[in-house]
C-alpha cells in the first residue's frame, strides 16, 4: 500500500445457507454416530465368544446302564441329553421345527430383518413383548455362548454372534447342534432325548404329531408341555401342523389325520426298572471314576441285568410283600386333608398325580365319599369305586367302617378309562416289612435280577447287598458240607432226641427242633430235608464247630461268626447276596463263580475302559457237592419246600427260618440260576406267629421263577466233573467278546479276615 493511501475495507462476502449448515451438521452427527456405533459393535465383537469353540463343543451327556441284551436300564446325567448326528434328524421334525421357529432358515444369513421389524411393530403397538423374532441361529447362539437374560446387551451380542456363526457353519451344522442342545423340560436336552423321554421312542421312529408336540416344546416348554397342560400342548401341536401345510410341508389331508390322534405318551420309567441295582453300579462307578465322567462325559455301562427277570423279580417280590402285609390286617388311612383347612376335596391335589398312571400301579386316592355299600376315591381326573369286593381283605363290614372323606389311601390299579374319566382299583396299603431278591448265573456269577427293598424313594438301603441278616436254616447245608467232608454219607444215623450242651460259663443249651418234638434215628438227609435242629447241632458238635466255620467260610460268607454250638443252626448274619453265591456252589458241583454286575465299561467315543472276565473257584470235591445237591433236591422233592415242586423241574434249596420269626428266607437254585428271598424288617421285630420261610418267602420265589422259566426248556442238573469252561444256561455269551477259559483257583483252607 502506497504512504499516504486511504485504508479501504473488504467487499463483504454472502454468508452459507442455512440448509447447507444443517446437513452439515447433521453430517457430523452421523458420523459421529457411526463412529460410536462401530467402536461398541468393535468392543462387543472382542467381547464375544471365539467361534472355533463350536468345533470343540462337547455338552454334557447321559451316562447310560444297559441290561445284558443291551437296552437302556438307567442313566445318570446332569444334563438329559443324546447326542445325534444330521442324519438321524427325521424329516417331518425338521419340517415342524422350522414351520415353528422359522420358516426362512435356509434363506437368511442369521437375522431375519422382516420379523425383527414386524415384532418391533407389534411391540409397541401392544406396548408389550408381544412377538419374538430371533432365528434358529439366534436361539442356537443364546444356547451356546451367552446367557439367557432379556436385555439389549445380550441381543447386540446375539445378533453379532448369529453372523459370526451363519459365516463359518453350515445350515446343516447349525440344525443339528440346535437339535442337540435346546431345553425341552423336565431335564431334557435335545429333540432325541425328548423321543426316549416323553414317547419311549427313538427319534428316526417318532409319528407326524409326535414330532408336530416335540417341535412345539423350544417355543415354551412349560407352557406347551404335555404332561402338565396337555390340552395347550395339543393347540400348539395342531398349529404347527397348519403351519407345515401352509408352508406346503404336508398335505392338509395328512395334517387333519394327525391332529385328529390324541396326545398319547409312553414315558420310559427306566428309573422304577432297577433302582437299587442302578445305585449299586454309580456307586461302584464312583470308586474308579471322577463325578465329572460319570455325569457329564457320557460312558457307556454295559451291565449283566435281565430286564425280563427283573420286571418279574419287582413284581413277585411286591406282591409277596403286599400278601403279607395284608394278612395282618387293615392299619387304616395314610392321613385326612381335612384336618388341615383351607384343604378341600375339589381343589386337593397329589404328587402321585403328576406321573401317567399304568395298570399295576400303586398310587395315592384321595376318597371323596364313603357310603355303606361303595365309596368313591379320586385319583388325579379318574375316579374309582371300591366296594365290597374291593376291600374285602380288610375285613370291613362296609367302606364307611373303614373309610370317610379326606382320607389318603393306597390304590392298586387295575384298568383305565380315559373317555369316561373312571378307574378299576383295589383299596391297598404300603408294607412296613422289607424284603429281598437277587438272582445269580450259576457259570458265570453274573448278576441278572436284585430287588433291595419294597420302595427305592423311601429307602434306598439295598437289603440284597448291605443288610446282614441272620441265616437261621439257610445255614445247615454249610454243616451237612463238612459233615461229609468229614467222612460222613447222606445215609449216616444221627438222632433226633433231646441233647443239651454247657458252654465254658457253665451256661445250658438245650437245641429244639421247629414243631417241638423228637424223631429218635434218623439219617442226616431226613435231617436236613425235614430241617431238624437238634440232629445238625450234634453233627456240628461231633465233626468240630472250628471246621464249620472255615466251610462257610469257603463259601463265600464274610460276617462275624463265633465257633460256638447255636452257629450250626444259623445264629451268624448273611448277605442275601452272599447266601445266593454260597448255593450256586451246589448245581455248579463244587465250583463258585465270583458274582459281578457289570460286564464292560465304555467312554463317549466307544473306547473299552474296563471288562469283566468271569472267575471261578474250587470250593467242594464234585463228589460231596454232587451228595449235597441231591440231599437239597430232596428238601424240594419232600420236605420243607415241597410248594416248589408246582414249577415242574429239578430244583434244589433250603428255607430258613430264625428265632421268633424276624427273618424268613428261601434259597433255590436250577440247573442254570440261584435265586435267594429274603423277607424281614429292618428292625429286630417278629413277622409273627408261624410267619417261616416257607409261608413268606418261598411263595415269592416260586411266583418270581414261574415267570423265568415259562418258554423255556426243562434243564437236568449236571452229574461227575464240573466243567472248567464257560456255559451260559439261558444259550449265549455273557459278554460279546469270544468264549473264553475260566481262571480256577482253590480255596485255602484258613478263613479270611473279618470284615471291618
Amino acid at each position: 500500500m502506497a504512504p499516504g493511501a486511504a485504508f479501504l475495507p473488504r467487499k463483504k462476502t454472502d454468508k452459507l445457507p442455512a440448509w447447507l449448515l444443517v446437513l452439515y451438521g447433521f453430517s457430523l452427527l452421523c458420523f459421529a454416530f457411526v463412529g460410536v456405533v462401530a467402536g461398541i459393535l468393535v468392543g462387543y465383537n472382542y467381547s464375544l465368544p471365539r467361534i472355533q469353540s463350536l468345533e470343540d463343543y462337547r455338552p454334557d451327556v447321559i451316562t447310560d446302564i444297559y441290561s445284558d441284551d443291551n437296552k437302556v436300564i438307567g442313566e445318570f446325567a446332569v444334563e438329559r441329553r443324546i447326542i445325534i448326528s444330521w442324519e438321524d434328524i427325521p424329516p417331518y421334525y425338521l419340517n415342524a421345527l422350522l414351520a415353528a421357529e422359522d420358516n426362512q432358515f435356509f434363506h437368511h444369513s442369521g437375522i431375519n430383518y422382516y420379523a425383527m421389524l414386524r415384532a418391533a411393530y407389534k411391540d409397541i403397538v401392544a406396548m408389550r413383548k408381544a412377538e419374538g423374532a430371533s432365528t434358529i441361529t439366534q436361539q442356537l447362539a443364546r444356547l451356546l455362548l451367552l446367557s439367557p437374560e432379556k436385555a439389549f446387551d445380550r441381543k447386540i451380542k446375539e445378533i453379532l454372534l448369529a453372523w459370526k456363526i451363519e459365516r463359518r457353519y453350515s445350515k446343516r451344522q447349525i440344525l443339528t447342534l440346535y437339535c442337540n442342545q435346546h431345553y425341552l423340560g423336565l431335564g431334557i436336552y435335545g429333540v432325541a432325548a425328548a423321543a426316549d423321554f416323553y414317547f419311549g421312542k427313538q427319534l428316526k421312529d417318532l409319528a407326524l404329531e409326535e414330532c408336530a408336540l416335540l417341535a412345539s416344546l423350544p417355543r415354551n416348554h412349560r407352557m406347551y408341555s404335555p404332561i402338565f397342560h396337555p390340552d395347550a400342548a395339543l393347540a400348539r401341536r395342531n398349529y404347527i401342523l397348519e403351519r407345515m401345510v401352509a408352508e406346503g410341508m404336508i398335505s392338509a389331508k395328512l395334517a387333519a389325520e394327525a391332529k385328529a390322534k390324541p396326545i398319547t405318551l409312553k414315558p420310559r420309567r427306566r428309573e422304577d426298572l432297577a433302582p437299587y441295582f442302578v445305585e449299586w453300579v454309580r456307586q461302584s462307578l464312583a470308586d474308579k471314576y471322577s463325578t465329572d465322567v460319570i455325569w457329564r462325559r457320557g460312558l457307556r455301562v454295559y451291565s449283566t441285568l435281565n430286564i425280563g427277570m427283573q420286571e418279574a423279580a419287582n413284581k413277585a417280590l411286591r406282591d409277596g410283600l403286599r400278601d403279607y402285609d395284608k394278612r395282618h390286617g387293615w392299619r387304616g388311612p395314610i392321613d385326612n386333608i381335612l384336618r388341615q383347612p383351607p384343604a378341600s376335596l375339589e381343589t386337593y391335589t397329589h404328587p402321585d398325580w403328576r406321573n401317567m398312571l399304568r395298570p399295576g400301579d400303586i398310587v395315592t386316592g384321595l376318597v371323596v365319599n364313603a357310603g355303606k355299600s361303595e365309596a368313591t376315591v379320586r385319583v388325579g381326573k379318574y375316579t374309582a369305586a371300591l366296594g365290597a369286593k374291593e376291600i374285602v381283605w380288610t375285613k370291613a363290614k362296609s367302606p364307611a367302617a373303614i373309610l370317610k372323606a379326606g382320607d389318603l389311601v393306597k390304590l392298586q390299579i387295575v384298568s383305565l378309562d380315559a373317555n369316561g374319566k373312571t378307574a378299576s382299583a383295589l383299596l391297598d396299603q404300603t408294607p412296613q416289612v422289607q424284603g429281598a431278591l437277587i438272582t445269580i448265573q450259576n457259570s458265570t456269577g453274573e448278576i441278572k435280577a436284585m430287588v433291595g427293598g419294597y420302595d427305592f424313594e423311601a429307602s434306598e438301603f439295598n437289603r440284597a447287598t448291605q443288610a446282614l441278616r441272620q441265616a437261621g436254616s439257610t445255614f445247615k447245608p454249610f454243616v451237612y458240607s463238612a459233615a461229609l467232608e468229614n467222612g460222613m454219607s447222606p445215609d449216616s444215623p444221627v438222632d433226633d432226641t433231646p441233647v443239651s450242651f454247657t458252654d465254658a460259663l457253665g451256661r445250658v443249651w438245650s437245641p429244639a427242633n421247629y414243631d417241638g418234638k423228637f424223631k429218635g434215628p434218623i439219617t442226616i438227609r431226613e435231617a436236613l430235608t425235614e430241617s431238624r435242629n437238634v440232629p445238625t447241632v450234634k453233627v456240628a458238635s461231633s465233626i468240630g464247630i472250628k471246621n464249620v466255620v472255615i466251610m462257610a467260610r469257603r463259601f463265600g460268607l464274610t460276617g462275624p461268626m463265633e465257633a460256638y454250638l447255636p452257629l450250626a443252626i444259623g445264629a451268624c448274619e448273611a448277605t442275601p447276596l452272599e447266601m445266593t453265591s454260597a448255593f450256586t456252589v451246589f448245581p455248579m458241583l463244587g465250583q463258585q463263580a465270583k458274582p459281578y454286575f457289570i460286564r464292560r465299561v465304555e467312554d463317549y467315543d466307544r473306547v473299552k475302559q474296563e471288562e469283566t472276565v468271569p472267575k471261578i473257584r474250587k470250593v467242594l470235591e464234585p463228589e460231596i457237592a454232587e451228595q449235597m445237591l441231591e440231599m437239597l433236591q430232596n428238601v424240594v422233592q419232600n420236605g420243607t419246600a415241597t410248594a416248589a415242586r408246582s414249577l415242574g423241574r429239578p430244583i434244589g434249596g433250603k428255607t430258613g427260618t430264625t428265632n421268633d420269626f424276624t427273618d424268613a428266607w428261601f434259597v433255590g437254585f436250577t440247573p442254570s440260576l440261584t435265586t435267594a428271598v429274603w423277607v424281614g424288617f429292618d428292625t429286630k421285630k417278629s413277622l409273627g406267629d408261624k410267619e417261616a420261610g416257607a409261608r413268606v418267602a418261598l411263595p415269592i420265589w416260586i411266583q418270581y421263577m414261574r415267570e423265568v422259566l415259562k418258554d423255556k426248556p426243562v434243564e437236568k442238573f449236571a452229574t461227575g466233573e464240573p466243567s472248567d469252561q464257560l456255559t451260559l444256561g439261558d444259550g449265549h455269551e455273557a459278554n460279546p467278546a469270544p468264549r473264553r477259559k475260566l481262571f480256577v483257583e482253590d480255596i485255602p483252607a484258613a478263613p479270611p479276615a473279618k470284615r471291618p
